[in-house]
């Protein structure tokens, strides 16, 4: 038997960290219709991210394989069905319709079960803030190729296309700045806006579903804190990239006070 899609663990605070993307566990039905391998699987997962995600006492952790269904994609591109879908990765030997089925069900209770959460967060807070939380792949010429170039692969890729600017860009900024000022163990990360990405479908529907109400920022660091062809991390900085995490709440909470201040 496989693990849930996902886990929920609510706390007392309008911060909100999720790891959609972390877990590995497919439905042992589907394991024997994969044409990829398993460690081919993990290089395109988001390792560590449910465990920087312990930052808030609010968590949302995905347990299984965005292979098996991507809770960060629209609905009709959740699951990917031919190589173009999943960085050229010819991903299935088959994939029958009923496959397909179970696994956007799914993907529609994650959606309904966290709608819920952010709701009754609004009723207790106000306001809230998600810290959407993912890896991304920079030496992608292989295993011993050059990284790619640093100029268009900052180590924290922040986004926030879908964001309201006018309510939340003195949150979204101060996180930047809490976060860039960070001592990373005598420097400062490389944190930059839109670059490389803009904000996946999961901030981009809570914007449009919690609109005003609900701030979700895709924070997306380059695995420069691990080798992303054999997994192996390096412990230090895995630890220091949750202290950096940390270390921004107070601004958030600063800032979702400013709010229900009146400004």
């Amino acid at each position: 038997m496989s693990m849930p899609l996902f886990e929920i663990q609510v706390g007392n605070s309008p911060i909100i960290a999720a790891a959609i993307h972390d877990g590995h566990d497919v439905r042992p039905e589907l394991e024997l219709l994969f044409k990829l391998g398993s460690d081919s699987r993990l290089i395109e997962e988001d390792p560590h991210t449910a465990y920087w995600a312990s930052v808030s006492d609010n968590r949302i952790i995905g347990l299984r394989s965005r292979f098996e269904v991507d809770l960060n994609r629209p609905r009709d591109k959740a699951v990917y069905r031919k190589p173009e879908d999943a960085w050229g990765l010819d991903v299935w030997s088959e994939l029958p319709a009923h496959a397909v089925e179970e696994s956007l069900s799914e993907y529609d209770r994650f959606y309904a079960i966290v709608k819920a959460l952010l709701k009754d967060t609004v009723s207790r807070h106000g306001y809230f803030v998600v810290l959407d939380l993912h890896t991304y792949n920079h030496r992608r010429a292989g295993p011993n190729a050059e990284p790619a170039d640093p100029d268009t692969h900052p180590e924290v890729n922040l986004g926030t296309e879908s964001i309201d600017k006018s309510v939340w860009s003195g949150l979204v900024q101060r996180f930047r700045s809490d976060l860039s000022g960070f001592d990373f163990n005598g420097r400062h990360l490389d944190v930059r806006e839109n670059v490389k990405f803009k904000g996946g479908n999961f901030s981009r529907w809570i914007h449009e579903t919690f609109p005003g109400k609900g701030c979700s920022l895709a924070v997306e660091f380059k695995k420069f804190f691990m080798d992303e062809w054999t997994g192996e991390k390096n412990t230090e900085q895995v630890n220091l990239i949750w202290k950096a995490l940390r270390s921004t709440l107070p601004g958030l909470m600063e800032g979702l006070g400013t709010l229900k201040g009146g400004g």
